[in-house]
């Protein structure tokens, strides 16, 4: 239908003014704004019609335009139609655009092809028809989009009857619309990694692009504009070379792929489970795996083919190949070592580089080890222990003096002791044997180390042999054996015994008392 030249209101008040015929057409048009040719055409217009004033009052702006404005007969054309369904999904393929598209339909239909310019209006046309959620173009293999339902599924514990709601991933690729979903206890960030390294898996490749939310569970710090990743999605990402590019916060539209994923998982899967009763994830999650594939089999309305086959034409071809080892799913934990240079997780202590005494570290912990992490770095690593209130020592995260100390046992001391003599050997043995614990010797014992490498051996064995003479095998004893001297007189030469008090004027005699 033509667009009227003059709104409805100019018009309708035209035929009312030429009604009346107090004024000429060029007086109607200096009054309305409009030309004097415009009047008249709308008078031949009415005339032509048979609507006059009266009957135009009884019709409304619909049936005065229609009356007045008869449609264009339309001119059989010469032209051939282009095939848009083909066209919409070929501008999903990397590298394709309507030009090209054009030259490829100008070629097979030469002297019937639409102009270029009219080519573009024709698809674009028929581009408005199609849902919204269509209208985006997405190339093959470009985005993984992912989210959870808003819908849960109840699942029974068998053994207590306690009901918990199981919450549903659902997963989408942009050209394809392939959908992948799957079961989860909760939304937690090991939750969301899991279920997209299981998406990877289903569709057995790896996209460009990663277009999730923005919940506390994968952002650290959500932003409009620069979120910070979660560490478990960065790790994610690093594996699997694979970007993030998430949606703004409270802006679904950027993700209408996924939006539309959801509801069609919940009316064509979840629905369809709703007078079931499960009493596992797995069992769930066995459900939703067979109502998948018929998902992804269902017919397109207004496109050919169905997902599983615009997959394996658009998306599979594009997808990087999945790296040979499955992601560890990790979970991490802040934490500051102690003065004794060990972390604490689960009641259990690890050590760490004693230098890093007093500073913050996060533990990276997995199903069989925990990985201490500094400044981005690996500083230790532990097989887990499930031992509340033990030590998981590595003696390399020891200060020197801690690791020597370490080192010596009661049978390494006994043996030094007979290097150096038997009476050393039975000073060391008496150590161990009159204590309430033999480690509490080893400090004795090193002091007599240390006596040996001022003094040497031989004096250290003499002055040995005399702390048991004089039955007093302590430290303290041989020290002062060594430091009088008297290691190096014979154990029978008699001790001089001193007659009377030395003379000198500090001795105050008998006469001071009388």
């Amino acid at each position: 239908m033509p667009t009227p030249r003059v709104t409805m209101s100019k018009l309708r008040h035209t035929l009312q003014l030429l009604h009346r015929g107090a004024l000429s057409t060029r007086q109607i048009g200096a009054a309305l704004g409009i030309s004097k040719s415009t009047v008249s055409e709308i008078a031949s217009y009415a005339r032509v019609a048979g609507v006059d004033w009266a009957l135009a009052q009884s019709l409304n702006d619909d049936e005065l335009q229609a009356r007045l404005y008869k449609p264009p007969v339309a001119r059989e054309s010469r032209h051939l139609e282009p095939d848009h369904a083909h066209i919409h999904r070929e501008l999903r393929r990397p590298g394709v655009t309507l030009q090209l598209l054009w030259e490829e339909y100008q070629q097979q239909h030469s002297g019937q092809a639409y102009k270029y310019s009219a080519f573009c209006e024709k698809y674009k046309a028929w581009a408005r028809r199609l849902q919204r959620s269509m209208r985006q173009t997405h190339t093959g293999g470009d985005k993984l989009f992912v989210d959870y339902a808003g819908q849960t599924v109840p699942v029974v514990d068998a053994d207590t009857g306690e009901i918990r709601q199981a919450q549903v991933f659902v997963a989408v690729l942009g050209a394809s619309n392939y959908t992948y979903a799957c079961a989860t206890a909760s939304q937690k960030a090991t939750d969301w990694v899991a279920s997209i390294i299981s998406a990877l898996e289903f569709i057995g490749g790896v996209p460009r692009l990663l277009v999730p939310d923005q919940p506390r569970a994968l952002m650290a710090r959500p932003d409009r504009y620069e979120p910070t990743a979660h560490r478990l999605l960065e790790e994610l990402c690093a594996h699997y070379s694979l970007a993030v590019m998430p949606a703004r916060p409270a802006k679904p539209r950027d993700k209408p792929k996924v939006e539309v994923a959801v509801q069609v998982v919940e009316r064509w899967i979840l629905a369809r489970l709703r007078h079931q009763t499960f009493f596992s994830l797995a069992e769930l999650n066995r459900a939703i795996a067979a109502l998948l594939v018929d998902l992804n089999q269902r017919a397109f309305k207004k496109l050919p083919g169905n997902r599983t086959s615009a997959f394996a034409e658009l998306d599979r071809p594009a997808l990087r190949p999945l790296p040979p080892v499955r992601m560890p799913i990790a979970r991490f934990k802040p934490a500051r070592v102690n003065i004794d240079y060990h972390v604490e997780l689960d009641g259990h202590y690890y050590s760490v580089p004693h230098a890093l005494v007093g500073e913050p570290v996060e533990l990276r912990i997995t199903a069989g080890t925990l990985e201490v992490l500094h400044g981005g770095k690996r500083v230790a690593a532990h097989v887990l222990n499930p031992r509340r209130g033990a030590h998981t020592t590595t003696p390399e995260h020891m200060p020197a003096s801690h690791r020597a100390h370490l080192q010596w046992t009661p049978a390494k001391l006994i043996a030094w002791g007979e290097r150096v003599g038997a009476a050393t050997a039975a000073v060391v043995r008496w150590q161990m044997e009159h204590r309430q614990h033999p480690e509490q010797g080893y400090r004795s014992c090193l002091g007599l180390m240390r006596l040996g490498r001022e003094y040497g051996a031989d004096r250290l064995e003499a002055a040995c042999a005399r702390a048991q003479s004089i039955r007093s095998p302590s430290y303290k004893s041989i020290a002062s054996i060594l430091g009088c001297g008297l290691d190096q007189r014979p154990l029978d030469a008699p001790m001089a015994v001193q007659a009377s008090l030395p003379l000198h004027e500090n001795v105050r005699g008998p006469g001071y008392y009388h």
